[in-house]
């Protein structure tokens, strides 16, 4: 990919807000980077961002770092879309539905211009709409247009369960999967801790009376926890940062990771012509494979019913296949 650059590692960042400098800021102490363009709207934003970055460069692996525009589209290993309108206290991810359509079109259409071969990762929100906005308006293979996703909520859960059991978060394994908001569930077959599945690590931990209540409150703390957030501080950003340079690695890297990103189904899961999360292999070239696991009926019905959310959402933007 981008021979013109030999093995230059290139990230494009669309969106120099909170959640775009962030991942910025994340990402050049991770030595993952050769190079980022900083791209928005408003040109002394991306500039400042940029400017107050590089001050930093004595303390981080050398990258260079600069304002961009969209002729950095064209030779970007990884182009990362951040940028729409934020999420505002008490507004749901899919009442950003027509705002952020728009500019995820604008952006596809510059990056197009370009005829960029990079892999495109959505991170403007409700996220799973987008990235299908995304993906119908590049025309490309689906796996070089994916999501952020629930890598995010994947995370929080792994923290609740590990504050919860007591156990070191590296040692917790789970999977949030379906939309990235409300309908959002915890995929419990597939959750581990020392290599157990969590129902039989239960009675071992022995710090709960009623395991099906305290399941039911971390799915939804997890399905919460960016409206507490935004409530708070009216953004998130770190969290979101950190997991944006997980997905990140995984594709500059080639590390074939599974991440519970945004991809379209054709097919998997039962579930045809929508994008939302299920565990994916993320490698250089973006989705590699999809892990098409068998769910209990009570989880594939769950990740139907998100799948029908975000249908009906995408209809509102009047998009068919």
């Amino acid at each position: 990919m981008n021979t013109a650059v030999g093995n230059r590692r290139k990230v494009a960042i669309v969106g120099a807000g909170s959640v775009g400098a962030t991942f910025a800021y994340v990402l050049v102490q991770s030595g993952l980077v050769d190079e980022i363009a900083l791209i928005d709207q408003n040109a002394d934003l991306a500039r400042g961002q940029a400017l107050d970055l590089a001050h930093g460069q004595p303390y981080f692996p050398t990258v260079s770092i600069h304002p961009g525009n969209p002729a950095d589209y064209a030779d970007a290993q990884l182009i990362v879309l951040t940028a729409g309108v934020a999420q505002r206290p008490g507004e749901t991810r899919l009442q950003l539905l027509q705002k952020n359509a728009a500019v995820v079109r604008a952006v596809v259409a510059d990056i197009l211009a370009q005829n960029s071969a990079a892999v495109l990762l959505v991170v403007t929100n409700p996220v799973d709409v987008m990235t299908y906005v995304a993906w119908q308006a590049t025309g490309w293979d689906r796996a070089r247009v994916i999501g952020s996703g629930t890598v995010l909520d994947s995370a929080r859960l792994r923290h609740l369960l590990s504050t919860h059991c007591g156990v070191d978060i590296h040692n917790v394994h789970g999977y949030i999967l379906g939309e990235h908001g409300d309908t959002e569930f915890a995929a419990w077959s597939m959750t581990h801790i020392a290599g157990m599945p969590i129902d039989a690590f239960c009675p071992v931990c022995g710090r709960c009376a009623d395991w099906a209540a305290e399941r039911h409150r971390l799915q939804q703390e997890v399905r919460d926890s960016a409206y507490h957030i935004i409530g708070y501080k009216g953004a998130t950003s770190f969290g979101v940062g950190l997991a944006l340079v997980r997905i990140a690695g995984a594709i500059l890297r080639g590390q074939h990771s599974v991440l519970t990103v945004s991809t379209r189904l054709n097919g998997e899961f039962g579930l045809q012509d929508v994008c939302l999360s299920v565990p994916c292999i993320v490698s250089a070239s973006g989705v590699s494979q999809i892990v098409e696991s068998g769910l209990p009926a009570q989880e594939q019905a769950a990740l139907s019913a998100s799948a029908a959310v975000l249908k009906q959402a995408r209809a509102q933007l009047g998009m068919t296949q």
